[in-house]
């Protein structure tokens, strides 16, 4: 039976391909208020606004491509049983060849009812207003806005509570709730943080760390897990 190895990816594996990320100097919050276009107060206050900033985030992602570090995550598949959970709504892990991607945050081409979370329809095109779902309600970006749950935190925290391998790649680990999945992980599992600003991490047995980008390192960690297995 396959090893289970668990990737935690952030907005840092999703940069190195051009996506503009929200922290960052330069980033997207630097020209939208957060609060205007990423929660349910932005949304009913101006639900215009919220949809042409996810219809612009869209249409980046057409011109983006997977890097190395996607690439070497679907490239473990040939030896593990891989499980990406990310925070990042884009799709460049299933474009990778990833076949196994939980999204915590949600994803940028699907859309939801506004009043059923359930109620949820691929949807690559712009989302306009007027546009409305199987209950009457307009359709709204799937993405999980400030204030409100993550419904996929519990199958997340299952899965790292079952990994042989957790590698946590491109993410502060300061935000949470996602920054808490790392602590399901069994004390026996090897964890790999990879990130170019590691973060100031507590004591956990068989702890890996590498300092370099995603691009550099998961792939630099990825060839040393093959030749393991």
């Amino acid at each position: 039976m396959s090893k289970k190895l668990i990737a935690l990816t952030g907005s840092g594996i999703s940069a190195e391909s051009g996506i503009k990320t929200f922290r960052d100097q330069g980033g997207l919050w630097e020209d939208h208020d957060i609060m205007e276009v990423a929660s349910p107060e932005g949304w009913e206050k101006d639900p215009d606004k919220v949809l042409r900033f996810y219809n612009d985030r869209k249409e980046q992602l057409k011109n983006v491509e997977p890097n190395a570090a996607h690439e070497a995550l679907a490239e473990l598949e040939k030896a593990y049983e891989v499980h990406i959970i990310t925070q990042n709504v884009d799709d460049l892990h299933e474009r990778s060849g990833s076949r196994n991607v939980l999204h915590l945050h949600g994803e940028l081409n699907k859309a939801r009812s506004s009043v059923d979370e359930n109620l949820v329809y691929d949807w690559e095109g712009h989302i306009h207003m007027g546009e409305k779902c199987d209950k009457g309600s307009q359709i709204r970006p799937n993405v999980v806005w400030f204030g409100e749950m993550v419904p996929m935190m519990e199958p997340a925290a299952r899965l790292t509570n079952e990994a042989d391998i957790v590698m946590v790649i491109g993410t502060s680990m300061v935000v949470y709730p996602a920054a808490g999945l790392i602590q399901y992980a069994p004390a026996e599992a090897h964890k790999y943080v990879i990130d170019p600003n590691l973060p100031d991490l507590p004591y956990m047995p068989n702890l890996h760390t590498e300092e370099a980008k995603a691009s550099e390192g998961v792939p630099k960690v990825a060839k040393e897990l093959l030749a393991k297995n």
